[in-house]
């Protein structure tokens, strides 16, 4: 904390990250909203406890402050399913689409796309695309056949996936699901169940009043205001900390007890405390690439 101050520093804390990092934090919540959050600080130097394109994306959104991640190798393995050579490539197949990227993506995709979209807000991007104009959403498989039902749109999705949501599997959720029938059950999008969800949803083989697919930050929100008692959470365990804190009167459930992102893990205590000692490490977006990165975050933006 001292150090905090010294530097004019802010940290910022994904959802998913360690609890101990967590409880030091300024904002917890997710990458987006951290970003947004740390620009109207007036902080200097921001400490991004996430992954990497999560502090590519705060250099994008506040170029004049100095963006540090205590750990080099926190990666995200979605994120790395594509690049701006396979992106480009992608787009030369089908010209003139509508490039639409998740917010998990570098920065260098994030400056070939049109629009940016969240998990929250990716039904009301695509379906602000004028009807007959040819999407390519990516990089998510399942976040984009979600919201492929949802729209009735037909898009091009490219075939990426979170490892750890990937696990989550129908069979995984069944399971649970079976062994504690009076559960709300919040599911993310990235889930390798939610295909299999809407499917049956469709025919009302689900429980449509309790089961609910939310971004980390609508699950937050849900699972405070919700008069329900118990929760089955399909997401990164790393979410339940937070759940567990505000609302110590409520149970949460992993759906999957080893649904661990290890590259938010690489982030400890110890290494918070060296990146605000010396410094370390910088992540610094090229100007021209961040300059596009915004134009396409800002077109999301102005949706709302």
């Amino acid at each position: 904390m001292r150090l905090k101050s010294d530097r004019h520093a802010v940290i910022l804390s994904h959802n998913y990250q360690v609890p101990e990092v967590q409880d030091i934090a300024d904002f917890v919540g997710d990458s987006l909203g951290l970003s947004q959050q740390a620009a109207k600080t007036n902080a200097e130097l921001i400490v991004f406890c996430g992954v990497h394109f999560m502090a590519e994306t705060a250099s994008i959104v506040s170029p004049e402050k100095k963006v540090l991640i205590p750990d080099l190798g926190a990666g995200c393995s979605l994120a790395a399913t594509i690049d701006a050579d396979k992106l480009r490539s992608w787009k030369s197949q089908h010209p003139g689409a509508v490039v639409i990227s998740y917010i998990n993506t570098t920065a260098e995709v994030k400056a070939e796309s049109d629009y940016i979209c969240t998990s929250t807000n990716a039904v009301k991007v695509v379906n602000s695309v004028p009807a007959g104009r040819e999407i390519l959403f990516l990089p998510d498989l399942f976040l984009g056949a979600y919201v492929q039902e949802k729209t009735g749109r037909k898009m091009e999705i490219w075939p990426g996936e979170c490892h750890v949501h990937a696990g989550i599997t129908p069979d995984v959720v069944n399971e649970k699901w079976n062994a504690n029938p009076d559960a709300e059950f919040l599911i993310h999008p990235e889930c390798g169940c939610v295909t299999q969800y809407m499917y049956f949803d469709a025919k009302g083989d689900f429980d449509r009043e309790r089961t609910h697919i939310y971004s980390t930050e609508g699950m937050i929100r849900y699972a405070a205001q919700s008069p329900a008692n118990k929760f089955l959470v399909a997401t990164e365990t790393g979410i339940l900390h937070r759940m567990k804190k505000q609302n110590p009167d409520k149970t949460f459930l992993p759906v999957k007890d080893d649904a661990v992102c290890q590259y938010m893990k690489t982030i400890t205590l110890e290494k918070v405390y060296r990146s605000l000692r010396d410094g370390v490490f910088e992540v610094r977006v090229p100007t021209e690439t961040a300059d596009k990165a915004r134009v396409a975050i800002q077109r999301m933006l102005e949706l709302a």
